[in-house]
C-alpha cells in the first residue's frame, strides 16, 4: 500500500478528525492529528435561541458546517422540534451524515463540489426571490452566500452558533518528524486553517512546510498555500475520499522518494 509507513499530518479540530485519521491507519499510514482550529460555544446564545422560536417564519435554513450544525442544533432541538415545513441546505456528505443523527434528512447538497458557490448552483436556491433565509454559521465567515441569495431577492439573516479560534498547540512533534525526515504530508481544509498552521509552526516549521506535500481539496486554499509559499501543493477532490484518493494517488506514483 502506497501510504504504509508515511506520517500525514491531520488538521481538522479535534472533535472531527476522527473518521480521516482511521482511513488513514486502514491504509497504513500513521496520521499525526495536529488541530490548526478550534471550535468554541457561541458567548451569547441569546440569538440562536431567538431564532429557535421564529424558524416557522423562514422559507430554508442554510448550515455552512457540521459545526454550525452540531451547535446550533445543541441549542434548538432541546427547545422544540425542526419545523416539518422548513427546508434545510448544507455544504458535504459530513453535514448531512450530522443533520440526519439529529433526524433532518431531506436535505438540499451539492453533490461534487462542497462550497458556497456549488450550493448556489442548485435550483432550490436559484428561484429564492421573496423567501426568508436563515444561515447558521460560525463568527465571521465569508459573505458570499448570504449576498448572492440577496441579490437574487430573499431576505437574509446571519445566525452565529460557534466560535473559531487558534489552538495553542505545541509544534514540536512536527518539527522532530520533519528534522528525521519522517514528515511525509499535509491535509488542509480550509483557508483558515492553514493561516493558522502558518502561524503556530514558526519559521523553521514554515521552512519546512514549504517543501512538504500539501493535500488540498479546494481551490482556494490551493492559492491561499501558495500565496504563503508552499512549493508542493497538490489539489483534491472534495471531502475526506478526495484527500485520501490524492494521497494514494502521489504516493503510488512517487515510490520511496523523500519529500524532504
Amino acid at each position: 500500500m502506497p501510504l504504509t509507513g508515511r506520517h500525514v499530518v491531520v488538521t481538522r479540530p479535534a472533535g472531527q478528525a476522527a473518521h480521516f485519521a482511521t482511513a488513514l491507519t486502514e491504509q497504513g499510514a500513521i496520521p499525526v492529528l495536529y488541530p490548526v482550529l478550534e471550535i468554541r460555544d457561541i458567548e451569547d446564545a441569546g440569538p440562536v435561541l431567538d431564532a429557535a422560536i421564529r424558524l416557522d417564519s423562514f422559507d430554508l435554513a442554510v448550515f455552512v458546517s457540521p459545526n454550525a450544525i452540531e451547535k446550533a442544533l445543541a441549542l434548538i432541538l432541546p427547545r422544540r422540534s425542526w419545523p416539518a415545513a422548513l427546508r434545510v441546505a448544507a455544504l458535504g456528505k459530513s453535514s448531512e451524515r450530522e443533520l440526519a443523527r439529529n433526524g433532518i434528512h431531506d436535505v438540499i447538497s451539492p453533490p461534487l463540489r462542497f462550497d458556497s458557490e456549488a450550493l448556489l448552483e442548485l435550483p432550490e436556491l436559484t428561484d429564492v426571490a421573496g423567501k426568508r433565509v436563515i444561515i447558521f454559521r460560525g463568527n465571521g465567515g465569508r459573505d458570499v452566500l448570504g449576498d448572492t441569495l440577496k441579490a437574487r431577492g430573499a431576505s437574509i439573516e446571519y445566525v452565529a452558533c460557534y466560535r473559531r479560534a487558534r489552538p495553542q498547540t505545541d509544534p514540536a512533534p512536527l518539527l522532530k518528524l520533519w528534522e528525521q525526515g519522517r514528515l511525509d504530508a499535509v491535509t488542509l481544509t480550509s483557508s483558515e486553517g492553514l493561516r493558522n498552521f502558518f502561524d503556530m509552526l514558526g519559521h523553521l516549521g514554515q521552512a519546512w512546510l514549504k517543501k512538504t506535500p500539501a493535500f488540498v481539496p479546494h481551490v482556494r486554499i490551493a492559492a491561499q498555500a501558495q500565496a504563503l509559499g508552499l512549493t508542493n501543493v497538490i489539489p483534491t477532490d472534495p471531502g475526506d475520499d478526495g484527500l485520501m484518493a490524492g494521497l494514494m494517488q502521489y504516493f503510488a506514483s512517487h515510490g520511496n522518494s523523500s519529500s524532504n
